[in-house]
């Protein structure tokens, strides 16, 4: 059972962070980006307060799992396990939690961009659509 466990929170953890890196780009996942950006930071900042920053809850549970399996490595985030363990490059704490960071920092800038730019598209006004390169409701191109 632990073994199954181990693959679902891997499979889990990873397409969860795929998501968190991809889900801005197209409007119809927009929505549960923010859904799953929030829970994000909020494991990471506000649960991290009382465990230490950038906690993951699901890698918590997932290292808890892998410690029951025997499975133990060196690593102390999840980032510094997958570069350990998938392509077998040797990286410390440090860096990877600066890979870290800097992926939500761009993931960050991203979403802010693609958000308002969807905000200030559905909120042209008539009287400015011209100077937004949109045309008016009034204007009908024949």
């Amino acid at each position: 059972m632990l073994s199954l466990l181990n693959i679902f929170f891997f499979a889990l953890h990873n397409a969860l962070i795929v998501f968190n890196l991809v889900g801005w780009v197209w409007p119809r996942s927009r929505q549960l980006h923010l859904v799953t950006m929030g829970a994000t930071l909020f494991s990471w900042v506000v649960m991290g307060a009382w465990y230490g920053w950038g906690y993951c809850l699901c890698a918590d549970w997932h290292f808890q799992i892998r410690r029951q399996l025997g499975i133990h490595g060196n690593e102390s985030s999840y980032t510094e396990m997958l570069f350990n363990q998938i392509p077998g490059i040797t990286l410390n704490r440090t860096f990877a939690d600066i890979v870290t960071v800097g992926g939500l920092i761009l993931i960050l800038m991203a979403t802010a961009t693609v958000w308002i730019r969807q905000w200030a598209s559905t909120n042209v006004s008539p009287n400015n659509a011209d100077v937004m390169g949109g045309d008016s409701p009034a204007q009908t191109h024949e």
